[in-house]
């Protein structure tokens, strides 16, 4: 994923239906609590990570800009990691889970390129997720994604998730989903 956007190729049209569908289904199964569904999607070696985001002066960027790899995280998570997360939301102790969190995921602006390998894809996404907890409370997230997605037979398996969000405040009391 740290190709420049020169060097990316676009893929054909039915790749990027397939790969769109793909993630689309991956937040229907998100919206419907099949979380080991979900999990199932991950490849093993999966890095899901969703860093802290700092306001900094251009003339004093981070290694990413405005995130860095040693820094702050909300997400830095392998497979073995979402699998507790997931075991963690069936728990009856999962106290802010009690009522469960409603989701909506939307996802858009998906673009799909050749990856560095045969069978990768590099996508490019922007993503709305709203959640909704008891009667008035309710949270928007709205972010950037980067996805490595690779081949696993006639599906897909994803392998690296980038989350960014524009904030750098959390604006809700937890993120206790999945984006």
């Amino acid at each position: 994923m740290t190709a420049l956007y020169d060097e990316l190729r676009p893929v054909s049209v039915e790749q990027h239906y397939r790969v769109s569908h793909f993630l689309n289904y991956e937040y229907r199964l998100l919206d419907d609590e099949r979380f080991d569904d979900w999990l199932g999607l991950m490849h093993e070696e999966v890095h899901y990570w969703m860093p802290g985001i700092e306001n900094r002066r251009r003339e004093n960027l981070l290694e990413h800009g405005f995130y860095a790899a040693d820094h702050m995280a909300f997400f830095d998570d392998g497979l073995r990691d979402l699998g507790r997360r997931v075991a963690r939301f069936k728990q009856p102790s999962a106290w802010a889970e009690n009522p469960a969190t409603r989701n909506v995921h939307q996802l858009t602006n998906v673009e799909v390129y050749y990856g560095e390998n045969d069978g990768e894809y590099v996508v490019h996404s922007t993503f709305q997720s709203v959640r909704s907890r008891g009667l008035d409370e309710e949270y928007v997230i709205y972010g950037r994604r980067q996805d490595l997605i690779v081949q696993d037979g006639e599906s897909f398996k994803i392998k690296k998730r980038l989350i960014l969000i524009p904030n750098a405040t959390l604006t809700c009391k937890n993120i206790n989903t999945f984006l």
